[in-house]
């Protein structure tokens, strides 16, 4: 088992890591929209929160050596699947190519630092 770790991303917040590799698999925390440059939540929105949180899968993702064509399944936690989900599912849509991965999309009733959006992923190495 490896521990994956990359600046590019924000740090762990609590007792865990962005990411554990083991065998040829991979498989993330949930990222949200934290700018790891800066430390903060800075988009309000639904779409800006979700480019960041698709950066800092696609920096975690590269820094175990894999990228979004390998994602197997993603897990998708909204606070408001009624209001969001569209928006959601383009910027998801664009980060993720032609990748098609199974995927859960779940309503929440509260995230880490009042996020609107978190999502984790399995992929391959």
């Amino acid at each position: 088992m490896e521990i994956i770790y990359t600046k590019k991303a924000p740090d762990a917040i609590g007792p865990y890591s962005q990411a554990v590799k083991i065998g040829n698999m991979l498989y993330t925390s949930g990222q949200i929209a934290i700018n790891p440059a800066t430390g903060n939540v800075e988009a309000n929105d639904i779409v800006g929160q979700s480019k960041q949180v698709m950066a800092n899968l696609k920096a975690v993702l590269e820094a175990a050596g894999t990228s979004f064509d390998k994602v197997i399944k993603t897990t998708c936690f909204l606070k408001d699947v009624s209001k969001d989900f569209a928006a959601f599912n383009e910027v998801y849509a664009e980060a993720m190519g032609d990748a098609k991965p199974a995927r859960s999309c779940v309503g929440v009733a509260d995230l880490p630092k009042g996020v609107l959006v978190e999502v984790e992923v399995i992929a391959a190495l």
